[in-house]
């Protein structure tokens, strides 16, 4: 009976948490006067043409390029500035070591409005104002220490022994980093992409301060879809489902290794 009654809770919850995302998908296949118009649970005059704007119109599908250029450009720099600070954190002791490693973590803690007009001056005076370098260098600001934070965990799960023995077998510290270490804290490397990926995919403030044409993501794009006909809803909804996508890969291919990190305990 228990059983039973954790189902059903579990199935109430998960259809409560597919409601809003039922309803966006159902709103991009309908009419702009069909979505303003009475209340419907499936669309009554069924249509492509709001997900056939987006893939046709430069300045949507632009969109979704500029974003997964600079959020893989971010995650990818991330990624590899984190994996040698986290063994550093994991492997020596160091003065201030603790203090630094909190203050990796309080630049996550910020909010991103605090850094967007000092990116900006920056950016503007130096050349890389609307670039997609510009937009992973600033994400780089909070994930790097999530990411650190993250693989210092799984770094410190590996017993310092298999380093000793590597050494004593002539292997040196890229060789052994890269062909022994790494595979073994694989599961904290995915974790820490993914969560990369996630913060850089939906982040607005800085992405939009930092852009205007040429790297303008699709989030941004999104805040601007008021015409001389008003609010173009149909299409906001195919953006917003499109949008979605990248992010629901990104959680199929890495999901073992996020259920490895809920484990480790360090997610």
């Amino acid at each position: 009976m228990r059983i039973k009654s954790s189902a059903v809770v579990m199935a109430l919850y998960l259809l409560f948490l597919m409601v809003p995302i039922y309803w966006l998908v159902n709103m991009s296949f309908k009419t702009n006067a069909e979505i303003t118009g009475a209340f419907t649970l499936f669309p009554d005059n069924f249509t492509l043409r709001n997900y056939t704007v987006i893939l046709t119109d430069p300045s949507w599908y632009m969109g979704y390029v500029n974003s997964i250029i600079y959020v893989v450009m971010n995650t990818v720099i991330s990624i590899a500035v984190a994996l040698p600070a986290a063994y550093a954190f994991s492997r020596y002791n160091f003065i201030g070591d603790k203090h630094l490693f909190f203050w990796l973590l309080t630049n996550r803690m910020a909010p991103p409005a605090v850094f967007a007009l000092p990116f900006f001056q920056l950016y503007s005076s130096i050349g890389l104002f609307d670039t997609h370098i510009a937009v992973a260098l600033a994400h780089c600001l909070f994930n790097v220490p999530l990411a650190v934070w993250i693989l210092e965990g799984f770094m410190r799960g590996v017993p310092k022994e298999i380093d000793e023995t590597a050494y004593i077998d002539g292997y040196s510290f890229p060789r052994f980093f890269i062909r022994i270490f790494m595979p073994l804290i694989a599961s904290g490397i995915g974790v820490a992409a993914f969560f990369c990926f996630m913060f850089s995919w939906v982040e607005l403030l800085l992405s939009r301060t930092l852009t205007s044409v040429n790297a303008k993501p699709i989030a941004a794009t999104m805040t601007r879809t008021v015409s001389a006909s008003g609010m173009d809803w149909g299409v906001l909804a195919a953006a917003g489902v499109l949008t979605i996508i990248p992010g629901a890969l990104v959680i199929w291919f890495v999901r073992n290794y996020i259920a490895k990190g809920f484990a480790l305990g360090r997610v």
